[in-house]
């Protein structure tokens, strides 16, 4: 099953010339944004872009939507913030208590109205992503330079177990979007791809070994989920040289049992439950809600964003916790948060990880970020409390085997988190009580909701997946695209990101932490990001039986 990686140089062909990038670039403004011309003190809208639109939510005393980002510590874990008491208390610096996510409170329907669907299905089709690696190296980018060819063509840039076709080592999965600002019915699209370190990829005379690399890959998912057994593709034992599935003989392994070491060159590497090794990296595209032939929703060419994290340092899980610590005291002494600046690198956030992220620009062609639109990212790769090790997707990653491909809605159950028993999109309907934290998802509404305002339990039920249960109507996707579209013209990204067409009516401008209404203590709720996958087996599903 061992393999060597597919020769680049025929992709590498079909780069952009030098002189063609030279040429584009001239024609546009650069791929990195000029420095503004006032000192960069002078320069940060929102020092408080931590704080992300939705933290803005009328809760009115009961709805809900804060409970999937702030929870305390799970045993086992390094993410010791302990921020569940964000669910009923508002705790806002006082610059923080103004909402200074002012696109929110813009009323597109005129700009929305001016752009025909035909506009927009071009626009959404058309690809951006090819020329950026081009751009950026003619610009002496010395950050992170996407590598990943043919991205814009989503799935058809990785085989079907989700290994890219370019020989990358980036790795897609597929795994279940976060609720609710990753779901398609509120305007975007999304993919994570994962990529381990050259040693998780090799055997230990430094050969490139597929099946090495999906046992690392398939040890780091029972890692992070705190599984003590995962299944896995098929991996040939005698590649790998360990009996991965303990049935006492090297065969073909479809599980891998307990282990506490990574396996080929990787042996040697540090290893710990909740966290990845140094050097591991993630993928994030951001996209439109572009439609297949068949009409079903899925991700577009063109791409919103281009996100990238790289873990640069290890840490104990004592230390982390001492870093939490050291957080708090910081936010209880009154001090805003800070972040070491990386340059074109983007941000450290202070945890291991660095993030940084490309965008449109007003010509709908990707640039790199600036400064305060990589320190947005910070809120929810650093100061929340559900995360595991600053991440989301890899740890709702379905189990097994059927997780190792693309993204893919269809046929996805509707699974329970770890510790529940009710469908996670039916738990967040009724806590939430909406199909969206600022509850202006009307779409949602009429589908699953009563007229009384309560779930229609029966109806959410006899959904057939995910896909039914989450993506929007084509009418709804094309507004949502054009709602965006006038953000990136505009190029206002500081105020807001969220495709809204008009104001929310269940957002705050000012915040009190002291008169604001709160929750009661009786719509706190515990919650774990990680999900519960055994109905796969128990039950089934379509997409079980599809592997």
């Amino acid at each position: 099953m061992a393999n060597s990686p597919k020769d680049r140089s025929e992709a590498d062909s079909k780069r952009p010339t030098h002189e063609t990038v030279l040429a584009l670039l001239s024609a546009n403004e650069s791929v990195i944004p000029p420095a503004p011309d006032a000192h960069p003190v002078s320069t940060v809208y929102n020092r408080e872009a931590v704080v992300p639109p939705q933290c803005y939510t009328r809760t009115e005393g009961y709805f809900n939507p804060c409970y999937v980002c702030h929870q305390n510590e799970i045993p086992g874990r390094e993410n010791s913030m302990n921020d569940q008491d964000l669910q009923v208390e508002y705790s806002f610096s006082d610059l923080g208590t103004h909402n200074h996510w002012k696109n929110l409170f813009e009323d597109r329907s005129e700009r929305v109205g001016q752009i025909s669907d035909s506009e927009i299905l071009e626009y959404v089709n058309q690809e951006n992503y090819s020329e950026l690696s081009n751009r950026l190296e003619v610009a002496e980018f010395n950050g992170w330079i996407p590598d990943l060819e043919n991205l814009h063509l989503a799935r058809e840039a990785f085989d079907s177990q989700g290994f890219a076709k370019d020989g990358s080592h980036w790795v897609a999965f597929n795994y279940k979007p976060v609720p609710s600002t990753f779901w398609p019915t509120n305007g975007s699209t999304d993919d994570v791809m994962i990529r381990l370190p050259k040693a998780f990829r090799e055997d230990e005379s430094g050969s490139y070994s597929r099946d090495i690399y999906m046992a690392n890959l398939s040890i780091l998912e029972a890692k992070i989920k705190g599984q003590d057994q995962i299944r896995t593709l098929p991996i040939d034992e005698k590649t790998v040289g360990i009996d991965l599935d303990q049935d006492g003989q090297l065969g073909v392994a479809k599980y891998i049992s307990k282990t506490d070491n990574y396996v080929g060159a990787a042996s040697g590497e540090f290893i710990e439950t909740h966290l990845y090794p140094k050097g591991t990296e993630f993928l994030h595209t951001i996209r439109y809600l572009g439609f297949g032939s068949d009409g079903h929703v899925e991700p577009s060419r063109r791409i919103k964003e281009v996100r990238y994290m790289k873990k640069w340092q290890e840490y104990s899980k004592q230390n982390y916790h001492r870093r939490y610590d050291l957080e708090g005291f910081e936010k209880e002494a009154g001090n805003l948060p800070g972040y070491k600046n990386l340059g074109q690198w983007g941000f450290d956030n202070g945890n291991g990880w660095s993030v940084q992220g490309f965008i449109e620009d007003k010509h709908g062609r990707l640039r790199a970020n600036t400064f305060e639109e990589n320190f947005f990212c910070m809120g929810c790769h650093n100061t929340i409390g559900s995360t595991i090790d600053k991440t989301f997707a890899f740890a709702r990653k379905l189990d097994g085997p059927q997780g190792w491909s693309y993204i893919d809605l269809h046929g996805m159950p509707d699974a329970p988190n770890v510790g529940e028993s009710q469908g996670e999109i039916l738990t967040y309907l009724e806590r939430v009580g909406g199909g969206s934290e600022f509850r202006n998802n009307e779409e949602m509404e009429q589908r699953w909701f009563k007229e009384d305002g309560t779930v229609d339990h029966e109806k959410v039920a006899a959904a057939e997946d995910v896909y039914e249960l989450i993506a929007p109507s084509k009418e709804r996707a094309l507004v949502l695209n054009k709602a965006y579209k006038a953000i990136v013209e505009d190029q206002d990204f500081i105020y807001g990101r969220d495709a809204t067409v008009q104001p929310p009516a269940n957002v705050y401008s000012e915040i009190d932490n002291l008169r604001t209404p709160t929750l009661p203590e009786d719509r706190v709720f515990e919650w774990d990001i990680r999900l519960d996958w055994s109905q796969l087996e128990e039950s089934g599903t379509r997409i079980a039986d599809s592997q």
